[in-house]
């Protein structure tokens, strides 16, 4: 997403924020999906699992390398994102609101897909701009609504996935409004998505092109989508969309 985004602002490639971006999203991710696992008992964790700490760390050791060759207006925009991913996982809040343990950004009813669509459109859209010094016009605003708007329509097929296992406290958007109205909503916020790109001040066909294959792909993915979809189908094709866009860019 974030080459997608110096694609199409015509930025030219920016290597050490792309290098950055890969591995900070390796440990970030890593950290959010296995600090509950993990937390400080090192000595009695399963080999998998002492395994993917051991790479995550040397992921961690990259990103800084990368993270210094970055300008230091980026470095302090990064650590806003840094700060709320590292909330996201650990428990801060009150006890007395929630029901089990977790006390975190993510366990707060309802605002799990809007805090990681922030933090994805920031990072992948508005941190290539940042980093390249370049002018934050209405094109570069309209990309991040767009990428905003995107990252919650690919979630939307794992909350229906995943009806079956979350508790009814992370209020998703299919456990309050349910799996039909959450794919009416899905086709219309696609729609949304694809209309806006004729609102940019730099118009190509190659674009609006690009644009509407992705928003027809994301749209099928969601329709298709049911809780009883094995994971692959949400957790490889699904995230294999931002790939695909990006290919298609190669291609044209």
């Amino acid at each position: 997403m974030t080459y997608v985004t110096l694609l199409e602002l015509q930025l030219g490639p920016d290597w050490p924020l792309l290098c950055f971006v890969f591995f900070s999203t390796i440990t970030g991710y890593n950290f959010v999906k296995y600090f509950g696992l993990a937390k400080f008992h090192h000595r009695s964790l399963a080999k998998w699992l002492k395994i993917i700490q051991v790479f995550s760390f040397f992921c961690f050791l990259l990103m800084l390398w990368f993270a210094l060759q970055l300008e230091y207006q980026t470095l302090v925009y990064i650590a806003v994102f840094a700060a709320v991913t590292f909330l996201y996982a650990i428990p801060f809040l009150p006890r007395h609101l929630f029901m089990d343990k977790g006390r975190n950004l993510r366990n707060i009813g309802g605002l799990k897909v809007y805090v990681i669509a922030l933090v994805w459109a920031g990072v992948t859209v508005l941190l290539p701009v940042l980093n390249k010094d370049a002018i934050f016009n209405m094109d570069v605003w309209i990309t991040a609504v767009q990428r905003f708007i995107l990252v919650m329509l690919l979630m939307l097929p794992f909350e229906i996935r995943d009806l079956k296992y979350d508790s009814l406290k992370l209020a998703t958007i299919p456990q309050k409004i349910g799996v039909k109205n959450t794919k009416i909503i899905g086709v219309a916020l696609a729609m949304v998505f694809f209309m806006l790109e004729f609102v940019k001040e730099t118009l190509t066909l190659k674009l609006i092109l690009l644009t509407l294959t992705i928003t027809f792909v994301t749209v099928l993915f969601i329709a298709f989508s049911n809780k009883n979809r094995k994971d692959y189908y949400s957790s490889f094709w699904v995230e294999s969309v931002p790939i695909l866009w990006l290919l298609l860019h190669f291609i044209f």
